[in-house]
């Protein structure tokens, strides 16, 4: 596998998780001011989710067609990782021993899988 595409399957993933973490925002933000479709339609973190995860989701359907899908699906994988990570990083959210323990597996898993 090239390197352009570890990059750009990277990219796809950081942004799928980027799009994760907004979401959370976005939620806690409706919970906090009481839910309502007009202040959720005008959620600015959840208008970003939208757009940043609709977006990773076209470059994913575009990386498909370069790359085959047994070498291209371990990699959302690392979404379990960066997801945790971003949570305690951003939000303030614990990371339990079994949290990483977990993260390292995924990330052997990954590898064994996309290493040639």
């Amino acid at each position: 596998m090239q390197l352009t595409q570890i990059a750009s399957l990277l990219i796809c993933v950081a942004a799928i998780s980027t799009g994760q973490i907004l979401f959370k925002v976005a939620a806690s933000q409706a919970i906090g001011d009481g839910f309502s479709i007009q202040r959720l339609a005008m959620n600015v973190p959840l208008l970003l989710g939208v757009a940043i995860y609709g977006a990773a989701t076209l470059f994913w359907i575009w990386l498909l067609r370069i790359t085959p899908l047994t070498t291209a699906y371990p990699f959302m994988a690392i979404s379990f990782i960066l997801v945790p990570a971003a949570a305690a990083m951003f939000l303030g959210e614990p990371i339990y021993l079994r949290t990483v323990i977990g993260s390292i597996l995924i990330a052997v898993g990954i590898f064994l899988t996309v290493a040639h």
